[in-house]
């Protein structure tokens, strides 16, 4: 399809659709999301001429998993986002059948986007070509074509590509598959972004010793913070254990010391970035204040994305709302960017409470749009629950230092879980949307992200414990940031 044709077929879903937003009462408030179709990966995020730019994948022409384009959103503040036309659309040879996720860098005044060219046969076999766009404001993009081809050593799903400058050299790194169907890291270098040279492998199953860990690394994004280097990657294919990898993909990060030029990437064990349902494919960018700061896919692909009810009004999955992170302990800690806090109606609730072997709800803490702070004083209950809007609920069993976030399945109704151990519960800080939370636990030490589906007039929020609990209570209602 050539890009006149595909932007007047855009221009016609955009019409069709645009009338259900206004009636759906899952419709997300205050996250980033294009009017229809369906969303994954965040792409390309920078900060670019006084802007904040996020691009994404998007298929507008269906809620499946079709050829992507980029979409593009900017913001002043993180906040309130506005939606432009896609940036790249799925228009030459080498992307015919989807520009898939990359990476955007600053040269010369310049914006330079990386992303990868998808190319699929009738006979099933793939095509993968590193690719290169360029503009001179941000929005209008003179696309250059591939600057890196398949090497040999791996297959098809080769993609991805994060690009940064250090030491004067620009760096590529691309989420690979050896025809081991191991997954791995593949490191580039170049002088002009033009011409790259394959240094090999910086991290992967064989090379360090992760036998087993995934058929696929997607998403690459590799940066310094606080003094060490951090790989942030997607693996396909791992096996659950204990509390860990109970998605269909995960998240994650290493954190070691690179020995710059090279593929000497000593590291420590994989860790999970979020214990949720719905978190893949993060990327991350230094802003102007120096702040590192992470959005991920709100979603994932598997059995029950098609049973998601948005998807009868023509949308489906958000990107998470941008989240600061550090480095503490050598585990990366992370805290929603205080930017959201203009969100807040000017009056909040704040109150000290006991609760003491009863369920108890409080009214104020009722809502379908809010921020709210619990911090626990003293906890002499073994068992901790809270209930929201009959549909999730936080638990955390003090004998078993487990802390577990259930839901009800989209298929079927039946309750589902995620956990992690916790040593001890000190605050639980989330942000409820209409269909979605995302919990920060202990000043961001493990976080959970999730989407649920709750009936429009189940509001409240309830507190179950089997001993004495002190907790200091803060809520606030959030605005639609379109209003702001």
């Amino acid at each position: 399809m050539n890009t006149i044709d595909w932007f007047e077929k855009l221009t016609h879903t955009l019409e069709t659709y645009q009338q259900n937003n206004n009636i759906d009462p899952h419709r997300l408030q205050f996250h980033l999301m294009p009017a229809v179709g369906l969303l994954n990966d965040p792409n390309g995020l920078i900060r670019y001429k006084g802007a904040y730019h996020v691009f994404f994948q998007w298929h507008p022409f269906g809620t499946v998993h079709g050829p992507k384009c980029w979409g593009h959103c900017t913001s002043q503040d993180l906040v309130y986002w506005q939606e432009h036309l896609p940036s790249l659309v799925p228009s030459e040879w080498y992307e015919r059948d989807g520009c898939f996720s990359g990476s955007a860098v600053e040269v010369d005044g310049n914006m330079v986007l990386f992303y990868s060219g998808n190319v699929e046969h009738e006979n099933g076999m793939l095509e993968t070509y590193q690719c290169m766009a360029v503009s001179h404001n941000g929005f209008d993009f003179e696309k250059k074509g591939p600057v890196i081809l398949l090497p040999e050593g791996y297959t098809s799903h080769f993609r991805d590509p994060k690009v940064w400058k250090r030491d004067g050299v620009w760096y590529m790194v691309v989420g690979a598959q050896t025809f081991y169907q191991e997954g791995a890291v593949v490191l580039f270098a170049s002088s002009d972004l033009k011409e790259w040279e394959l240094k090999g492998i910086l991290a992967g199953n064989r090379l360090n010793g992760l036998m087993n860990f995934g058929y696929m690394w997607e998403c690459p994004d590799f940066f310094e913070l606080d003094g060490k280097d951090i790989l942030i990657v997607s693996p396909q294919g791992l096996e659950a254990k204990e509390t860990f990898y109970h998605n269909e993909f995960q998240s994650g990060y290493f954190v070691g010391k690179w020995k710059v030029g090279t593929t000497e990437f000593p590291h420590s064990e994989f860790i999970e970035l979020d214990r949720g349902f719905d978190f893949y494919a993060p990327q991350t960018f230094q802003d102007n204040h120096g702040r590192r700061i992470m959005l991920g896919w709100m979603g994932i692909t598997d059995e029950q994305e098609p049973h998601q009810p948005t998807i009868e009004k023509g949308w489906v999955h958000a990107l998470t709302i941008p989240r600061e992170i550090e480095l503490r302990n050598n585990r990366i800690i992370q805290k929603p960017v205080q930017e959201l806090q203009k969100l807040r109606e000017a009056k909040g609730f704040h109150c000290q409470t006991s609760i003491e072997n009863e369920t108890k709800t409080l009214p104020e803490l009722a809502g379908i749009v809010s921020e709210i702070n619990i911090h626990f004083h003293q906890n002499l209950a073994d068992t901790v629950k809270i209930e929201i809007r009959k549909n999730l609920s936080i638990i955390y069993v003090q004998h078993m230092k487990r802390l577990t976030l259930e839901r009800k399945r989209f298929i079927d109704g039946k309750v589902e879980s995620r956990s992690c151990f916790l040593d001890k519960l000190e605050d639980l800080h989330f942000f409820l949307d209409t269909s979605s939370i995302e919990l920060f636990v202990n000043g961001g030490e493990e976080v959970f992200t999730a989407r649920f589906f709750a009936e429009a007039e189940d509001v409240d929020v309830f507190f179950t414990t089997d001993g004495h609990v002190d907790v200091t209570l803060e809520k606030w209602n959030l605005r639609n940031p379109k209003e702001l």
